[in-house]
């Protein structure tokens, strides 16, 4: 007799419902957006010269967070997957705070860190001339901070659920460990790598509340697109919505090629 696959049952009533209130909860707003938009209008709304300006600042912050999330998360996120040490669940603690952090909160705990009362930024200003505060180098700072922790989550994952033979192998033939970390590890976790740092981007490419507490929101130093919109909504309702798809959509678009690999919910096993 063939055997039926398990854990496939009919979804009951009571829980259908909810669960369809929650989908058009979450689909609502979208839904405004998309029908709030003048569509005659949108090439010229995302084509004026202040839209163009803060895109390109976007993409420059975000990047430039991208990297440093990069340089800095991926030890980390190897760290709290293959080593055991003393505070391993205060450091992971850490990781995740700015994921529920109030973004606000976490531009106050910028400052006081990084500005230039702050507790480094003194000595950043001192040593090297570093003001991070009200421009760019302080825009990418924020948005490092909120958005990191979606890589190394992300990697963290990927790298607890890699058998190590590989590693070991490679090790037993002479490699050095930063070796094998570079041509065995890295390209085994690659798909992880490429999920978290796709995410990251896109958190770094939305992110606003840190921003314009520790960076301001200063046109072509600092204001990017999602503080664009917060101004917008002011003088020019249709144009934040022009400029609001355009995140949308990008966002939607990470998503989407992401295909649940981040989750684990629609990946092929």
């Amino acid at each position: 007799m063939r055997r039926t696959r398990t854990g496939r049952t009919g979804a009951p009533v009571a829980l259908a419902l909810p669960a369809l209130l929650a989908v058009a909860f979450l689909l609502m707003p979208l839904i405004g957006i998309l029908a709030r938009t003048e569509w005659s209008e949108l090439g010229a709304h995302l084509s004026s010269p202040d839209t163009v300006e803060a895109l390109k600042l976007s993409l420059l912050v975000s990047f430039c967070a991208l990297g440093l999330a990069l340089l800095l998360g991926v030890p980390l996120a190897w760290l709290l997957a293959r080593v055991e040490f003393p505070g391993k669940t205060l450091v992971r603690s850490l990781v995740l705070l700015p994921m529920v952090l109030p973004p606000t909160v976490g531009g106050v705990a910028l400052l006081l860190g990084f500005g230039r009362r702050g507790l480094l930024g003194p000595w950043l200003e001192n040593t090297f001339g570093i003001v991070l505060p009200f421009s760019t180098a302080g825009a990418v700072v924020a948005a490092t901070f909120v958005a990191m922790p979606f890589l190394i989550i992300s990697l963290e994952g990927t790298l607890a659920g890699l058998r190590p033979a590989y590693e070991e192998t490679a090790a037993s033939l002479g490699a050095s460990p930063l070796r094998v970390f570079l041509t065995v590890t890295l390209p085994m976790v690659a798909p992880g790598l490429a999920a978290g740092a796709a995410l990251t981007w896109a958190r770094a490419l939305g992110e606003f509340g840190a921003t314009i507490t520790f960076a301001g929101n200063l046109p072509g130093t600092t204001q990017t697109l999602p503080l664009q919109v917060y101004l917008l909504l002011q003088s020019s309702p249709e144009a934040a919505t022009s400029v609001s798809l355009l995140l949308l959509a990008i966002a939607m678009a990470v998503l989407i090629a992401l295909r649940g690999r981040w989750t684990g919910g629609g990946a092929e096993r």
